[in-house]
């Protein structure tokens, strides 16, 4: 599909057909990147998102634990006369 540059302010921008929109799957908030000498639109992630879920699932399956916890256990001198507890 062929389109024109349009004048909007001192700026210029792209009419997107609304099929366009829906198919991609457009909305709200986008970014706008430069790749590889072409424009590509995506909608914007919010960050985190689903976290909450994975954290609640990880906690019924009692899954939530540090991954290096045998690490964690281990002290040092250092830990038992310099830090303050």
């Amino acid at each position: 599909m062929k389109t024109k540059l349009i004048k909007i302010g001192n700026s210029q921008g792209v009419r997107i057909p609304k099929p366009i929109i829906e198919e991609s799957g457009l909305k709200g908030e986008i970014e706008l990147l430069l790749r590889d000498n072409e424009v590509v639109l995506r909608s914007v992630q919010e960050p985190r998102v689903g976290w909450d879920t994975s954290f609640k699932e990880m906690a019924d399956n009692n899954d939530d634990e540090l991954l290096d916890k045998k690490d964690t256990e281990k002290s040092n001198d250092w830990d038992e006369t310099e830090w303050e507890w």
